[in-house]
């Protein structure tokens, strides 16, 4: 298989959390109104959610150099990053991970809490750490000023990067390193870099700045970003390209556009894009993104996606829009192409999968005292692995009954040697009781975990 193009982020990594909610009525002990929380979304932010981005696209792989402490917040980002394939190359940092909290109600920001502190300076680099860069197809630096793109070595090793750099800028920040690609302001900041009065138009603004920024900072071009009036891409010539945005973003949440602007600029020089090209693309991905709403969720570690906590809190978000829940079960001792046929029909008829998983006390009631094979800690995690697992819960008794009672999923799907005269459905009764169904999908003939027991100790048999 052929190797994909590497695009490598450089930058700060925060964790991003979003609590949307209802307002109806002030604190009385305040003149603040009061949020009912609904629903809580977590995401890497900052560098963390242009990988994130990044990632979307199957035709690169993605990595990340960036700071995270060693903090339950880093953690919990770590493992977000990793779920979604992103290879993650982390400086020490010291203190806590730095996380932005968005309060929210009907898509207004009613405010924003941020923890973490001032930024402190990351450690000092592994070796090796930075030969990532030496490997990639393009760089991103998605720089929000808390150290990383200032320190020396990340610094040295992007002056020496003979790859395309896409170099997102801070207030805070250093400038960018001579000769990148394109540096990808926007108009707010341009003025702020420049000392410019801003007079006239933003047109005329960005065209100044923008040629400015690229004569102070030495870069190839400089593209200032202007919201809804898309982009302004200064380059060697007097005359600027406008890329206009797509009509009807004015009034959605750009939070996130940058990212999402600088990402597909760095994916299209890594294409081998022209960088006219790749602004006009970059445009078009932003102006797409604002109208779609919120910033994708990054998948949850499966770690996370396992025991009944896991699953209750899956069940009640997706019963919050409408959706709905589809359960399965079974000992699932060594998972094979059958398992995974069912469990991939059983994801298809709803929202979302849970897992009802017997534990080694129950697999040893059901097929005797050398079952299982696998415990149940990795019976769970290789279940909770799959794409089309979104949570797993493991119960002791004979039948998922008691699970079932308190889950109460929509749908309970079972394999397809219960269909043409096969056993009755144990917990079809059990279901109707909610309004629930139950369904039976097709069963690949020949695959069971019995056979494959009894395949391998023939095989040992006869050596």
């Amino acid at each position: 298989m052929a190797k994909k193009p590497l695009l490598v982020v450089v930058g700060d990594t925060l964790l991003d959390r979003d609590v949307d909610g209802e307002v109806h009525r002030i604190a009385p002990d305040a003149p603040a109104p009061v949020l009912d929380e609904k629903t809580v979304r977590e995401r890497p932010g900052g560098a963390g959610l242009a990988a994130l981005l990044a990632a979307g696209s199957d035709d690169y792989d993605v990595a990340l150099v960036t700071a995270i402490a060693s903090d339950a917040a880093g953690a919990q980002v770590s493992g977000m990053l990793t779920a979604s394939g992103i290879a993650t190359y982390a400086l020490p940092l010291p203190g806590s991970t730095p996380q932005k909290i968005r309060l929210r109600a009907r898509g207004q920001v009613l405010l924003r809490l941020d923890r973490g502190g001032p930024a402190q300076p990351p450690g000092d680099a592994p070796d090796g750490l930075l030969d990532v860069l030496g490997a990639a197809t393009a760089i991103l630096v998605s720089d929000y000023g808390r150290g990383v793109a200032k320190h020396p070595a990340v610094r040295a090793a992007l002056e020496k990067a003979s790859a395309p750099i896409v170099w997102d800028p801070h207030p805070n920040g250093p400038p960018p390193v001579p000769g990148v690609a394109l540096v990808t302001p926007n108009l707010a900041e341009a003025v702020a870099f420049t000392g410019d009065a801003a007079h006239g138009t933003a047109l005329s603004t960005a065209q100044r700045t923008g040629q400015r920024l690229r004569d102070q900072w030495r870069a190839r071009a400089v593209a200032v970003t202007c919201g809804a009036d898309g982009a302004i891409l200064s380059q060697a010539g007097p005359t600027p390209l406008v890329v206009p945005a797509t009509a009807g973003a004015g009034d959605a949440d750009t939070c996130g556009a940058g990212d999402r602007f600088a990402a597909t600029a760095a994916l299209s020089l890594a294409g081998g894009a022209l960088v006219s090209e790749a602004v006009q693309d970059a445009v078009a991905a932003a102006t797409a993104y604002v109208l779609a709403g919120p910033a994708p969720e990054a998948k949850t570690p499966p770690q996370e996606r396992i025991g009944a906590e896991a699953a209750g809190k899956l069940a009640a978000e997706v019963r919050e829009r409408n959706g709905v829940v589809v359960a399965t079960g079974g000992c699932f001792d060594l998972l094979h192409t059958g398992h995974l046929a069912t469990l991939r029909a059983a994801r298809g008829l709803g929202d979302c999968l849970i897992v009802c998983l017997n534990s080694d006390e129950s697999v040893r009631g059901l097929k005797g005292p050398d079952r299982p094979l696998t415990a149940q800690a990795d019976r769970a995690r290789l279940l909770a692995a799959l794409d089309c697992v979104d949570a797993v819960v493991i119960f002791d008794e004979p039948t998922p009954e008691a699970v079932l009672s308190w889950l109460r999923p929509d749908v309970w799907v079972k394999g397809g040697d219960y269909a043409d005269g096969g056993p009755s459905l144990p917990e079809a009764d059990l279901v109707k009781r909610w309004d629930g169904q139950t369904v039976i999908v097709p069963y690949l003939d020949g695959r069971s975990t019995t056979e494959t027991i009894a395949a391998a100790q023939a095989a040992m048999a006869g050596r």
